[in-house]
């Protein structure tokens, strides 16, 4: 059975006529256009034809000027942020300028009475002036003007990508205050133990003493332990009303470009997603050496993002480990004064302070336990962010893309793309040197922040060590001093002996590892020296800075 025949569009009889191509073999071209869903303007470049007869062509048919893609040609972005991109590339128009009543608009079938109609709806004018273009140059012209890098979404546009980072770098600082909260929290709770201690020890003076002998430095103690531990318990109750341990630390796949992170919900609790991965992106990723400036950029502003979403990642962790070392803290304290009035308790076991010693008690057991709630989130968040850590260390970085280790020279005879055109002036370049310079100083930063979460691993790991010398201490005192004779009071002695090792045990762990990472680092030393970069000179002129301890504030 033969094929039906293929009616030849008047727009492409200059191709004929002018022997470009056969008209057999423009039938099956616009065949294979039918059933492949291609342009048949690419077909017909792929097959050979020149593409500026093509456009010669187009252009004699519609009566219009012709336009190829480039970078130079530019719409505002006042025009653009009314529009959507997907329904432009779907209806294949671009408007260059509008006016209050006309609009030059670049299309690829400026002759459809319904796409002029559409584009009179859209830019609310009467009056259209067409330019035609290849389907392909449109679709490019279109992502150009929008600035994402071929088949990207909106989304992948620098702007877009730089409100990402702004959402994150908000959510990094609500960290970090939350941090500063708990640091003034353990802070408080130093008061509130050294205020406890203080109407202890004048309790305690008391009790043995009687209140004859020094009657008024004790009511004095009380009094100071009192405002202390007052003090210390409103700024850590502050801390607790304002961080909340159920902090949950999520972030996703980072792919070196090839998708793209996007927010949802933003506001005071912002969401982040990815989207799936876009067609082509790895290998355009991978040819970074063809690509122009205005893309690479593209590209860093893509990583920048997913430095930026790893940097909070770990921001994240290193706050939850802040809750368990204040955790951790509230419990020593509730551990000693649970100890003193176990002691106290045993020493004499009826009278009248048996109130002041069993209240000692339990409150030392509740503050233990409170302590224990917030321990809990922060270990987790101590071994994830460590297996974060390790998991970075394998991956790709972006030295791997910008300066591969090894460069694919052409075989013999063939020139090597050029990485200049005429219509890239030096200041692109040095653009896009900028943009992969603070590519690079996110990577180190990244690098930074990786360092601190370990260090606070560390940090946490010492919090746990103190923790377990006190209940060791704890135990071991109450075991020496009334010894072996109740099983009972032995055996709690003991293993609270035991779980004090345990956690020095579990302390070390965190510990040490941490403190092997910090020696291969190059940035815990006692002076830091730091460059001055002065983007209106060279490099090698460029200024530094060297802080150490005897430098004045």
């Amino acid at each position: 059975m033969k094929d039906a025949k293929v009616v030849i569009p008047e727009k492409f009889s200059r191709l004929l006529q002018r022997g470009h191509i056969a008209q057999e073999q423009l039938a099956a071209i616009l065949r294979s256009s039918a059933s492949s869903g291609q342009f048949p303007e690419d077909l017909l470049v792929h097959n050979g034809v020149p593409k500026h007869e093509i456009l010669f062509s187009l252009s004699e048919y519609y009566g219009t000027p012709y336009v190829e893609f480039d970078d130079d040609v530019l719409v505002s972005y006042f025009i653009t942020m009314r529009l959507d991109m997907e329904q432009l590339k779907r209806s294949l128009w671009l408007p260059l300028s509008v006016t209050k009543d006309r609009a030059e608009v670049i299309a690829a079938d400026p002759g459809s009475s319904a796409l002029a109609e559409e584009i009179r709806t859209t830019l609310q004018v009467a009056e259209i002036a067409f330019i035609v273009s290849l389907p392909s140059d449109l679709i490019r012209l279109i992502e150009h003007n929008f600035d994402v890098n071929p088949r990207f979404p909106c989304a992948a546009g620098r702007t877009p990508l730089a409100k990402v980072r702004t959402f994150l770098v908000d959510r990094r600082s609500l960290m970090a205050c939350s941090r500063t909260s708990l640091a003034k929290g353990r802070t408080g709770l130093a008061f509130f133990r050294t205020g406890i201690s203080c109407m202890t020890i004048a309790m305690v003076l008391i009790r043995f003493f009687g209140f004859g002998i020094l009657l008024i430095p004790k009511v004095l103690l009380i009094l100071a332990g009192v405002i202390m531990a007052i003090e210390g318990l409103f700024w850590y109750v502050r801390a607790r009303r304002q961080v909340k341990p159920a902090l949950t630390c999520s972030a996703t796949n980072p792919t070196w470009g090839t998708t793209v992170l996007q927010v949802i919900h933003p506001g005071d609790n912002p969401s982040f997603y990815r989207t799936e991965p876009v067609k082509g992106a790895s290998g355009l990723r991978t040819a970074w050496r063809e690509l122009s400036p205005v893309m690479r950029r593209r590209f860093l502003a893509s990583d920048r993002t997913d430095f930026a979403e790893e940097r909070t990642l770990l921001a994240c962790y290193r706050t939850k480990m802040s809750f368990a070392r204040t955790g951790l803290a509230f419990t020593r304290t509730g551990i000693a004064f649970a100890g003193l009035g176990i002691a106290l308790l045993r020493q004499s076991l009826e009278g009248p302070w048996t109130v002041f010693d069993s209240a000692l008690i339990i409150v030392g057991a509740l503050m233990a336990l409170e302590g224990c709630y917030w321990y809990l989130s922060g270990r987790s968040a101590g071994r994830e962010g460590h297996e974060t850590v390790r998991q970075s260390r394998r991956r790709k970085t972006i030295w791997d893309f910008a300066f591969p280790p090894s460069v694919q020279h052409p075989p013999p005879g063939q020139q090597p793309p050029l990485q200049v055109r005429p219509t890239h002036a030096p200041g692109i370049w040095a653009t896009t040197g900028l943009a992969l310079e603070r590519t690079m100083l996110a990577d180190r930063r990244n690098v930074m922040a990786r360092l601190r979460t370990i260090m606070a691993r560390s940090r946490t790991g010492l919090a746990f060590i103190r923790t377990g010398m006190s209940i060791s201490a704890v135990g071991m005192g109450l075991l020496f001093f009334f010894g072996m004779a109740s099983i009972p009071w032995t055996i709690f002695n003991t293993l609270l002996f035991l779980a004090g090792l345990a956690f020095i045990a579990d302390g070390l762990y965190w510990h040490l590892p941490a403190e092997r990472t910090r020696r291969q680092y190059p940035y815990c030393f006692g002076e830091m020296e730091m460059t001055l970069p002065d983007y209106g000179r060279p490099v090698r002129t460029w200024k530094k800075a060297v802080f150490s301890h005897d430098s004045e504030a």
